[in-house]
């Protein structure tokens, strides 16, 4: 550690910092923003199939936790700062690693609690780095790494040692109080990394849906970068008044929590602005307890980041009974207008739909409609007579399905998949949940989900993956759901406590276990935001290694993680249940290599340079729920040296 922090003092003095030696990836995504583009061209299409193996790390949770690693999913992106390569395992260790070999450099534990079934499994997608431009050269904590528990704690290290900064919170740590005693130790958790806006540092949190109406609040909690002293904190529903007097929006929504912000959230550090993805309200799918549009719920919030004032905020999903949250971090991107340059929020969502919005107002550049949509909810629902459809771009999903349209392998299970569809409620988007159940499509998977997207602004085209599949979802009387939990154990059944209905959500597959949908069931996209049309479509992912037989049949798969796009003209992406990292040529989407994983790659690639070398790196460990291949290596990929 003495010699690590020699070199920095030693490249501090001779006038340039380790950081010059590389193409830094300094933010989860990318940038502050969320972009997910590298100016990096040094692989390109012609020479993207000599890539090869640059080298492996193995964080040894395989051998460390091997039973809690069955209920996690390794989700981390690396960040490249102060000369390494800094990420977070599942578990919530920090590693640093020599971005030239993997070896490691230093390595935190947080030592958080196992052997329990958290609320989103064992997840942590990355760390935050903050520079104190106060501090001394060299001095200690002068560069730090933030990072966000399983167990709700903000953690502070020194982003050369790896040491805890002491003089953040209570001995390098802020205990996160969720307000309320949970139901169970995992109920309540933090999985995306935080962001920083001057000196405040944000986080938000993932909470356990479905289990009751009083569940936490979904508050947004900022704190001082340097002691971890409370600033604001910020609460998502708005409680107990008329939202909008006037209008279907009034209402009591004093009885709900959540709407809590599980995504990442993104930073403009000009106009010192956090903007932020929030979820749906508790629970997810009734809101009999919670009536009125539930305003700054599946909304893009922008909030003063020194102060946690609302500046705008667009909601995409008026009260919300689907699980449609905004799951993927708002991209700050800059659009070439007639009138000039603009700069925009772009938001995908699990529909499908594109919310691209003026970053300024939040006014949509491509305008939105309200549209009605299905009614007769179940009884005590409230819901809203209309949902907001964006005029540009066009969907990226189907929103309906048909008994007709029923797939299978077979005549066989195609027909019992057409009768399935047919004996369910199914009216398109925004058909509200059944007793007699009601097909969702897209599922509450997506659509799009937290990979978000990646643009690259010389092309003004942005890449986005999206799932196709479907959901059942039931209501059950509440005094029905003792009985409906106990005959069928092994299904997602929840009490949503505290109101008239209890649920069960299915996936609706054949008895091959195939989607009744129809493939793909997984793509690519790329959308031109100039005009917000959809440039081409690829599919993503083979059921190789998931099918009883290892079939590589392009018939794509649903898919967790997300796309990166360089000025090489590429675009990688894991993400799909298959053990590869892809490239895909970004003009004509022409998947052109594909690199083989040790295990899944359910995780968000990134790219540097370092010392001439451009390298692309992805998390390697597999998603617990996903059913794909289970690990905990990061792999490189580079060109022949």
């Amino acid at each position: 550690m003495k010699i690590q922090r020699f070199l920095a003092l030693l490249f501090g003095f001779l006038g340039f910092s380790m950081s010059a030696l590389a193409s830094d990836w300094r933010h989860y995504g990318g940038d502050a923003g969320g972009s997910r583009h590298s100016a990096l061209s040094v692989i390109t299409p012609q020479n993207v199939d000599d890539l090869e193996l640059a080298w492996s790390f193995s964080t040894g949770d395989l051998t460390a936790r091997p039973d809690d690693i069955k209920v996690s999913a390794f989700e981390g992106t690396p960040i490249l700062v102060a000369g390494s390569l800094v990420f977070c395992t599942p578990f919530n260790e920090i590693i640093a690693l020599d971005p030239g070999t993997g070896a490691q450099k230093w390595r935190y534990d947080s030592k958080i609690a196992t052997g329990y079934r958290p609320a989103n499994q064992f997840i942590c997608r990355g760390v935050t780095y903050w520079k104190d431009t106060q501090a001394e050269e060299g001095a200690v904590c002068g560069e730090r790494v933030y990072m966000g528990t399983t167990d709700a704690r903000l953690i502070s290290v020194d982003a050369i040692t790896g040491k805890a900064c002491e003089v953040f919170g209570d001995g390098g740590q802020v205990e996160i109080d969720p307000g309320m005693a949970l139901l169970w130790p995992g109920e309540f958790q933090i999985t995306s990394p935080p962001v920083i806006v001057g000196d405040t540092v944000i986080v938000g949190s993932a909470i356990g849906d479905n289990a009751r109406a009083d569940a936490p609040k979904g508050s947004v909690r900022a704190f001082d970068v340097r002691t971890g002293q409370a600033r604001w904190d910020f609460d998502p529903v708005a409680r107990g008044a008329a939202e909008q007097p006037g209008s279907w929006g009034e209402g009591d929504a004093a009885r709900t929590g959540h709407a809590n912000v599980w995504a990442p959230m993104s930073v403009d550090e000009t106009r010192g602005l956090v903007f932020l993805p929030t979820s749906s309200p508790s629970p997810d799918f009734f809101g009999g307890e919670r009536p009125g549009d539930n305003r700054y719920a599946n909304s893009v919030v922008a909030l003063n980041g020194a102060t946690g004032d609302v500046v705008w905020h667009f909601q995409t999903v008026h009260h919300d009974v689907w699980d449609y949250d905004l799951p993927a971090q708002p991209s700050l991107v800059t659009l070439q207008r007639p009138e000039g340059p603009v700069d925009v929020v772009v938001q995908v969502a699990k529909t499908g739909f594109v919310f691209v919005l003026n970053r300024e107002t939040g006014e949509p550049i491509f305008g939105v409609e309200e549209r009605a949509v299905p009614q007769d909810g179940p009884a005590g629902e409230f819901l809203s007579p209309t949902q907001p459809y964006p005029v540009a771009p066009p969907p990226l999903v189907p929103q309906k399905i048909t008994p007709e349209e029923a797939w299978g392998l077979t005549p066989w299970d195609r027909s019992v998949c057409r009768d399935a569809i047919a004996s369910y409620r199914s009216d398109g988007l925004f058909t509200p949940p059944s007793t007699e159940g009601t097909l969702m499509f897209p599922f509450s998977g997506g659509g799009a989900n937290w990979g978000g997207m990646a643009f690259n602004p010389d092309t003004q085209v942005m890449y986005v993956n999206t799932s196709r599949a479907l959901h059942v979802v039931t209501l059950i009387p509440v005094e029905d759901f003792a009985a409906a939990k106990e005959a069928e154990p092994g299904k997602e059944i929840s009490a949503q406590a505290g109101t008239r209905w209890a649920m069960k959500r299915d996936l609706l597959l054949s008895p091959l276990s195939l989607p009744c949908n129809p493939p793909p069931f997984g793509m690519l996209h790329a959308v031109d935001l100039s005009d917000g049309t959809i440039k081409w479509e690829s599919t993503l992912g083979t059921v190789e290694d998931i099918a009883p037989l290892p079939i590589p049949w392009a018939l794509g798969t649903p898919n967790f993680g997300g796309p990166l796009v360089t000025q090489g003209g590429l675009v990688f992406i894991g993400a799909a249940m298959d053990n590869y990292l892809r490239a895909f040529n970004a003009e004509t989407g022409e998947e052109i290599w594909a690199g083989r994983l040790p295990a899944g790659g359910q995780a968000t690639p990134m790219t540097y340079e370092w010392v001439g070398r451009q390298y692309v790196v992805i998390a390697s460990g597999g998603h617990s729920t996903s059913t794909t291949t289970l690990g905990d290596e990061v792999v490189a990929f580079a060109l022949p040296e």
